[in-house]
């Protein structure tokens, strides 16, 4: 398969976390998380468009209310695709093509319905989504694009070490997301 479609996965994981929270009509009780960390390896992540599907298995790696790692694995655990993201900013890397990309969620949203902040993203990536802890159906428009993202989670442990570290950029070229977007 080409990286390009693991790259849209990745993306599709990143732009459409939040719209499971925005599907429940009645707005369920807002409970402050307990957990500092939290670590859910081995999620399945399908992206269904255009009459295609793409599956991966998918790290979430989550510091609560300051980063989030997602690690894409589409072959034998090893990560091609890692999006970093902080309340301010998504940065996805294309460690196969060596190419990175970064954006604001201001930029995300300029093509995004519904829109997609911090908040939704990081229930997306903790599996607290009012839908449950176990599958995630998730649906976002993208320009004229329907997007369909569907999450099968793995057990989650709560306040574990995690490495969300940055990933150094240098090694890797820029390119220009909004040409993307």
């Amino acid at each position: 398969m080409k990286i390009e479609k693991y790259i849209l996965l990745a993306l599709a994981v990143v732009l459409l976390a939040g719209c499971g929270a925005k599907k429940k009509a009645v707005q369920p009780v807002v409970q402050v998380p307990t957990w500092h960390t939290c670590v859910i390896q081995g999620a399945q992540a399908t992206v269904n468009r255009d009459g295609t599907s793409l599956s991966a298995s998918v790290t979430f790696q989550t510091v609560r209310d300051s980063m989030l790692v997602i690690s894409v694995m589409p072959l034998l655990g090893m990560e091609m695709l890692r999006v970093e993201a902080t309340p301010l900013e998504v940065v996805a890397i294309d460690k196969f093509n060596r190419q990175y990309a970064q954006a604001t969620f201001a930029d995300i949203n300029r093509k995004l319905t519904p829109t997609l902040n911090w908040d939704e993203l990081q229930r997306i990536c903790t599996a607290e989504l009012p839908t449950g802890n176990e599958k995630a159906r998730l649906v976002y428009q993208f320009g004229d694009e329907p997007i369909e993202l569907i999450i099968n989670y793995a057990p989650k442990r709560l306040d574990v070490p995690v490495r969300v570290s940055h990933q150094p950029l240098s090694r890797y070229q820029q390119i220009d997301i909004t040409k993307w977007l």
